[in-house]
């Protein structure tokens, strides 16, 4: 049967917003470089599309005064205010969203670069503590994850935040009664809709979990449908699944539940507080204490104000989970990585190919109650083939990782011609080794990129030589695509036999001074 996959996918972590989480999340903002500026003014229009949303129920509430003094000219004026308003409004928030974007992908760009740089040249103890995925989520998920932060909720927090409290500071201004109820009531019902509307995204969630367990029964099932039938388990797996279906049936039945309740309390406390709001301003009006036009700017404050702080609650948890998002990636960065040379700078180094363990011992640093090796030596002198056997586990593969330093040894010394190891720089020691795995992986590419990534640059028929010498021309050129012929993802297009030959070609291709067959024939 096949293994069950209904575990729940990871969950960005939300950080609590302190100052240090505030400042190990600024750290972004060292990969700007020279599109700063964008953000600055992009904020500065963010602003100014906050003041200009504002003013926008101001001029609308003295239009409608207008019609008290019957004054035409006045509501013409202030409807090309409007007007005004609203081009001034578009205009900006286009330079805003465009400076955000445009500032967005250059900082997130020079991050992944950086990010990308830095995961390939650590050691390889942290990948063997590290699950692929994980690694890979942190430059997918939780990149695009800060880059929708940067480019969108930033912006809508900061404008919430402005539409809040201007709002408020001109509802004081028209009526500081009418106001004192607003606060009582509005923002109250609000913050109340968004935890009902969190509650019942769970109940959602939870449904959608049940969903995935009745999928994965269904997968798995069809995937080993020859021990389903073999085992006379029709019956079984019939009720498995109709036991599963109906948990899914009573939480979204439970979920239903919930939504009625979230429509009844949105028809009655919303729109409740809104004509509650409207009433007393009414009466205000009707005593002579509030104009008209003054009321209909009122409620649409109100509704500004309510409708931010129902927002901002959402935008703060987003903020939270982008600050722990950016966490997780300076946890990489601030790795130690191996002193590898990038641009091609360092000094060439020749190696005879004189290998000598001395006295070495060994322990993986995730098991370190497990010692692999314990007191090994043994010579091997330049052109000399020599074989180490042994039982699985008993620490060859381990030997070839201290050769090409993916770990240094705990105790004693590896001589690569009599001199440490560790003396020599990492890129040129390992330019002059070449290493055919016991597990060959190809990349997903043509059967010659695969060759050539041994020497890349290398010629045609560098290439044909390379998988001559290999006992690989035969297959590949009975291919009608000869050594343009796609592998496929990581080789599964060849035969493991053939996998190993390509591999093998790739390193007798770099033509090294040490070359490392880690049980390179198995196939």
């Amino acid at each position: 049967m096949a293994k069950r996959s209904d575990k729940k996918a990871e969950e960005l972590p939300k950080v609590k917003l302190t100052k240090a989480s505030l400042r190990g999340a600024m750290r972004v903002y060292e990969y700007t470089g020279a599109h700063r500026w964008k953000f600055y003014l992009g904020f500065f229009c963010l602003l100014l599309t906050g003041a200009t949303a504002l003013a926008f129920p101001y001029f609308l509430g003295e239009m409608v005064n207008a019609t008290k003094v019957r004054d035409l000219g006045m509501a013409n004026s202030i409807g090309l205010g409007l007007f005004l308003v609203l081009v001034a409004q578009s205009v900006l928030s286009y330079f805003r969203i465009y400076l955000f974007v445009n500032y967005t992908e250059h900082t997130l760009a020079n991050l992944r670069q950086h990010l990308y740089s830095h995961i390939i040249r650590l050691p390889m103890f942290f990948f063997a503590q590290r699950r692929v995925g994980e690694v890979n989520s942190r430059i997918s998920s939780d990149i695009v994850y800060i880059q929708e932060t940067l480019t969108t909720t930033i912006a809508e927090f900061t404008r919430q935040v402005i539409l809040i409290v201007g709002g408020i500071i001109f509802l004081a201004i028209m009526s500081m009664h009418l106001t004192l109820l607003m606060l009582a009531i509005v923002p109250v019902v609000a913050i109340a809709a968004v935890f009902f509307g969190r509650f019942i995204r769970k109940t959602g969630r939870e449904v959608q979990d049940k969903v995935a367990e009745s999928n994965t029964i269904v997968e798995e099932t069809l995937q080993g449908i020859s021990n389903v039938k073999a085992f006379a388990n029709e019956s079984f797996e019939v009720g498995r699944y109709t036991r599963s279906t109906l948990e899914v049936v009573r939480k979204a039945l439970q979920g239903g539940v919930y939504r009625g309740a979230f429509a009844s309390f949105i028809i009655f406390c919303i729109f409740g507080s809104i004509v509650a709001v409207i009433w007393y301003g009414v009466v205000l009006t009707i005593k002579g204490e509030l104009d008209i036009g003054d009321l209909i700017a009122f409620v649409l404050y109100s509704a500004f104000v309510g409708a931010s702080i129902g927002g901002i609650a959402e935008l703060y948890a987003q903020l939270q989970k982008a600050v722990g998002a950016t966490e997780r990636l300076f946890e990489i960065l601030d790795e130690k990585v191996e002193d590898i040379d990038l641009e091609g700078s360092a000094q060439k180094v020749s190696i005879n190919g004189e290998v000598k363990f001395s006295n070495v011992a060994f322990t993986y640093p995730s098991r370190k109650e497990m010692q692999v090796l314990n007191n090994i030596s043994f010579n091997a002198g330049k052109g000399e083939t020599i074989a180490i056997v042994g039982p699985s586990g008993s620490g060859k593969s381990t030997l070839v990782s201290l050769i090409l330093r993916f770990y240094d040894p705990d105790n004693g010394t590896i001589f690569i011609d009599g001199k440490d190891s560790k003396e020599y720089p990492l890129t040129p020691l390992r330019n002059n080794m070449a290493i055919v795995p016991q597990d060959v992986l190809l990349f997903g590419g043509s059967i010659r990129e695969n060759i050539a990534y041994g020497k890349p640059g290398a010629s045609a028929e560098e290439i044909r030589e390379a998988a001559r010498k290999a006992n690989a021309l035969e297959f590949v050129e009975s291919f009608p695509e000869k050594f343009e012929t796609l592998v496929g993802e990581r080789g599964v297009k060849l035969s493991g036999g053939q996998r190993q030959r390509i591999a093998i070609a790739r390193a007798v291709l770099k033509n090294p001074s040490i070359l490392i067959l880690d049980e390179a024939t198995s196939s």
